[in-house]
């Protein structure tokens, strides 16, 4: 596999005025090949002013801002076709709220130097969540083992929002046709790399829970990758696409 030379950090963003400072400075410290996309949803908190403040005065950090709030999967798509536009060797996914620990970001690099595919991991190497409801862990935790189910991926944590995605699996994804948001678009992305025969791995990570701002997560989210887990599936036996 050719070395990552270049390597693009996307942050989708809402209401993240609490935490959005110190994570790109935290993950632009992380490793000097990374460069930070913040998808912003029009916080009313004022999150895209204070990233349009960091990004004067960094060339390496860049901001999309966007009209309303249009979730999780779409931000993420968004920041996909910029990377692809401009020519990175990787995109990184992680979270605003630093639940992704950045400090991960060297391991998980160097695992995608031989894996097209890294997925930070709460789950490979027992259960590495801190600070989470029972409720909700049980619930993530049920919601990897039954998308494992319906789609037949051996990985133990699909619901992972934590990656590293080379630029080879984004070049297969029908970026325009993807609809999911939050669990059922990372899992979509992981169907789509396992079904075009890409390497994936998982790294275990720890996943802390925010202490700053408010979770996103709601049973519309759940539901939807519930349903979605049997389209891909089906999808995949009749030969259509996803």
């Amino acid at each position: 596999m050719n070395p990552l030379r270049k390597v693009l950090a996307i942050i989708p963003t809402y209401n993240e005025r609490e935490n959005v400072r110190t994570v790109i400075e935290r993950v632009l410290a992380a490793d000097e090949r990374v460069s930070v996309l913040v998808v912003d949803d029009a916080s009313p908190d004022g999150t895209g002013a204070i990233v349009e403040e960091v990004r004067r005065a960094n060339a390496r950090v860049s901001l999309i801002e966007r009209g309303g709030k249009l979730g999780l999967g779409t931000a993420y798509v968004t920041g996909f076709k910029y990377a692809l536009a401009r020519e990175f060797d990787a995109v990184i996914e992680i979270d605003a709220d630093l639940s992704h620990n950045p400090d991960d970001i060297p391991r998980l690099l160097r695992a995608a130097e031989n894996a097209h595919f890294v997925i930070g991991s709460r789950y490979c190497s027992g259960v590495n969540v801190i600070n989470w409801p029972l409720s909700r862990l049980l619930l993530s935790y049920a919601a990897s083992v039954y998308s494992r189910f319906a789609t037949g991926m051996p990985y133990r944590d699909l619901t992972a929002g934590y990656a590293v995605i080379r630029r080879e699996v984004l070049d297969t994804l029908d970026l325009d046709r993807i609809r999911s948001n939050g669990y059922s678009f990372q899992i979509e992305i992981k169907f789509n790399a396992h079904r075009n025969g890409f390497s994936i791995v998982e790294v275990p990570i720890v996943f802390t829970e925010r202490s700053q701002g408010s979770s996103k997560m709601n049973r519309r989210i759940v539901f939807e990758a519930m349903w979605r887990v049997w389209k891909m599936r089906l999808s995949a036996l009749l030969g259509f696409s996803s």
